[in-house]
């Protein structure tokens, strides 16, 4: 695994890095394992203090954080800054509130007194993708560190900048060595990292395959793990929609950070009486993007983060053509040098082709006309993948019925995906397991330890 940092808009490459060393690895764990011995008996003021100063610092610097993390991977120079004003107030939430969620749960029994303590379980492993560079790790670091969990971060190959950046500031705030070490890591390192009796779980957000191998080294070794997948996300257009939020929604449910968010809606299902407005009106939106620089404010879609990123989702599209699916707007070059895929729609797309339950990680719509809302509901659960989903009503109640028949870790009703500090992220299925963020997530590598004590 090579750590390159390539800027996806000019297609230079501006960085290298060198794999971490046996013996580099060999001290972060031992660093882990001795801070985490250390905070069993520490409280956790100073860890909060820590956390805001984290928080602080983030707004601080929040613009080279996202220079970098736009210089890496692309996104627009807008969405990199949102991201890191996120990151700040996942910080100060997991600092003002680790008290109230780790408090002991006293559990009503006879003839005896039962605790339940919230402990740390020791050093965590991350594997985050590229899609967020900050967010991915924060959801991660934040929870753990007020838990008293360090962690060890292996971060995606084409962000190792952004993966540097995120340490030293955490470094750089005063918070005791060893509570987020960035290692460049290859896959052989990972497994042996999750084999090490000091590592106690291990978290991954990525791909499918990704998944599967973490969460094999993980049973092997009895360890904990989450994982976030990929995701198929529907969208699903009622009948009594208000139009006029639907397409202010619709478009950038789907195009934002260039598409290549796990949770972005990809699957449209919209009720037959709606369905060629909505074609027309979606259209219009994706025609209207202005591609270029991420780094101009006038830029509205980014390139895709890689030339590799690209070729796939160029792939699946030609794949789904030739069975078949029909392109009503876009599939056509760019006349510009960076990694720019042209917004595409595709319709008529059947369950016999190859794209039907596959993930398309960009700027890519599939539209499917349905004819009930029953059926609306059966095409949304055709899926392997169970993440997130979006129900447009104008009647929330309506919504919030169609929403509770979707087999998926999360639902929003008239608004796009959005991710808060106390809202939990996760899904089902091959999407994953677990929960970050939230009360949920802060107690995910937590050993809930039960304190049963009989009076005499």
């Amino acid at each position: 695994m090579t750590y390159k940092s390539v800027n996806p808009y000019t297609n230079e490459t501006f960085n290298e890095y060198q794999n971490a060393s046996s013996k580099e690895i060999e001290s972060a764990l031992q660093m882990a394992a001795d801070l985490a011995h250390t905070w069993e008996s520490e409280s956790r003021s100073k860890r909060a203090e820590i956390l805001h100063t984290v928080a602080n610092q983030l707004r601080a610097q929040k613009s080279s954080m996202a220079e970098i993390m736009t210089q890496e991977m692309g996104k627009l120079i807008g969405e990199s800054e949102e991201e890191v004003s996120l990151c700040a107030s996942i910080a100060d939430y997991f600092a003002d509130h680790a008290d109230e969620f780790l408090e002991p749960t006293e559990i009503e029994t006879t003839g005896a007194s039962a605790n339940v303590l919230k402990q740390a379980l020791g050093p965590i492993l991350a594997c985050e993708p590229w899609n967020f560079p900050l967010y991915q790790v924060m959801r991660i670091f934040a929870p753990n560190f007020m838990v008293g969990n360090p962690v060890i971060l292996k971060h995606a190959s084409i962000v190792p900048g952004s993966a540097r950046k995120i340490a030293q500031i955490v470094e750089e705030v005063g918070a005791p060595e060893g509570s987020l070490m960035n290692l460049f890591l290859d896959y052989d390192q990972i497994g042996e990292i999750i084999a090490d009796p000091r590592i106690t779980g291990v978290a991954l957000t990525g791909s499918e395959r990704g998944g599967k191998e973490v969460a094999k080294a993980a049973g092997e070794n009895l360890k904990k793990s989450t994982l976030e997948l990929g995701g198929n996300d529907a969208f699903i257009v009622l009948e009594d929609v208000d139009k006029d939020v639907l397409y202010e929604v619709a478009p950038a449910a789907r195009l934002a950070n260039t598409g290549q968010t796990c949770t972005a809606s990809k699957r449209f299902i919209v009720l037959d009486s709606l369905y060629n407005d909505f074609i027309k009106q979606l259209t219009k939106a994706f025609s209207q993007v202005k591609m270029g620089d991420p780094m101009n404010r006038d830029t509205t879609l980014a390139p895709m983060s890689s030339e590799k990123a690209k070729a796939k989702l160029q792939k699946q599209v030609d794949e789904a053509v030739a069975a078949g699916a029909t392109v009503v707007y876009g599939n056509q070059s760019v006349d510009l040098d960076g990694q720019f895929f042209m917004p595409t729609i595709l319709t008529d797309i059947t369950s016999e082709n190859p794209i039907f339950d596959q993930e398309l990680f960009g700027p890519v719509a599939t539209v499917y006309r349905v004819h009930s809302e029953k059926e609306a509901i059966e095409l949304a659960n055709n899926s392997q993948y169970g993440l997130g989903s979006v129900v447009m009503s104008s009647d929330l109640k309506h919504a919030e019925k169609v929403a509770s028949q979707i087999k998926a870790g999360m639902t929003f009703v008239n608004h796009g995906w959005t991710s808060l500090p106390e809202l939990p992220f996760g899904g089902v299925r091959n999407s994953g397991y677990g929960r970050e963020l939230s009360k949920q997530g802060m107690l995910t590598f937590v050993n809930e330890h039960l304190i049963y004590t009989v009076e005499k």
